[in-house]
């Protein structure tokens, strides 16, 4: 009796975890860009709600020198100097529905545009980029990896394999927990081919539609057709990027109204970037956070 007890007691005990995970995500997911600019930015300034899975993408972790050079695999973080492991550490004690990750590589780093290079040997560009993110993963409490390659060179067949077998380690290794990738218009083609040699390992799709030329609602709906094609309609995140490029303003959430209108779900929203946001003229500082948040969490749809 005794130990029908303790056991009905442990299985409750994992229920009621478990119910309070899922009432905790409300299975919506929201993803923000910070760190890129060098700005001074804090992720405790940024409105979290606690309904909400919440990532921020720290950005970014570049397989480079300081100059920019190529360093097989070993990446180094070089997002804003704010962004500590203790701010990291500090606002998921206070947020445990908060994830980290590191974005890798972003457009530049300085003046030297950044671009996907064919290592010589894939296996020990693969070996010391796991190392590499291993270490800045567990120094910093992440708990994925973004992959933001945007410029490649005509033949990039390395880039699928190596970034495809680099997520699967890490995955397989519990070093991370989620992974995403951003590609944006004239990347399209790469991302394709990892996502379908990869796609069972990759959580979210991060497509910048913003770079899209996209400025109205039903331009948006087609955009989004077009890549929910390309990739995993189920993946995919609409995106926003503020006082930027696509569409603006409070045109983006009439966007999402006609996406779900026409029978997509929106599970998550990516916005770039909360640098921006901090430094915005609005009234209402991390205005589309929080009504992004909002948004996801009365949307009718799940």
């Amino acid at each position: 009796m005794k130990t029908d007890t303790i056991f009905g007691g442990f299985w409750f005990f994992i229920i009621t975890i478990i119910l309070t995970l899922l009432q905790l995500c409300n299975g919506k997911v929201f993803m923000e860009y910070i760190g890129a600019t060098g700005k001074p930015v804090t992720m405790d300034e940024v409105p979290i709600d606690d309904g909400i899975d919440f990532h921020f993408i720290l950005s970014f972790a570049i397989d480079a020198d300081a100059s920019g050079n190529p360093q097989n695999g070993i990446f180094k973080p070089y997002w804003a100097s704010s962004l500590t492991p203790e701010s990291v550490d500090a606002v998921k004690s206070k947020h445990p529905n908060v994830k980290a990750m590191a974005s890798l590589s972003g457009w530049s780093l300085g003046s030297t545009t950044l671009r996907w290079y064919k290592p010589e040997n894939s296996q020990t560009w693969i070996s010391n980029a796991f190392k590499s993110l291993k270490s800045i993963i567990q120094t910093y409490n992440l708990d994925g990896i973004d992959i933001d390659y945007e410029n490649f060179p005509r033949h990039n067949e390395s880039f699928s394999y190596c970034i495809g077998e680099l997520i699967t380690y890490l995955k397989n290794q519990s070093v991370i927990s989620v992974a995403t990738i951003a590609p944006y218009r004239l990347t399209t083609i790469p991302y394709v081919q990892l996502f379908a040699a990869y796609g069972g390992v990759i959580d979210y799709v991060n497509h910048q539609f913003y770079t899209d030329k996209v400025r109205t609602t039903e331009a948006y709906l087609e955009d989004f057709r077009l890549r929910t094609a390309q990739f995993d309609k189920e993946k995919v995140l609409p995106s926003y990027e503020i006082d930027g490029r696509g569409i603006q303003g409070e045109a983006f959430f009439d966007a999402l109204h006609i996406l779900e209108e026409n029978g997509f779900d929106i599970n998550g929203i990516m916005i770039y970037s909360a640098d921006a946001s901090a430094s915005t003229n609005l009234t209402t500082k991390f205005y589309y956070e929080q009504k992004s948040q909002e948004f996801l969490l009365n949307s009718s749809r799940v």
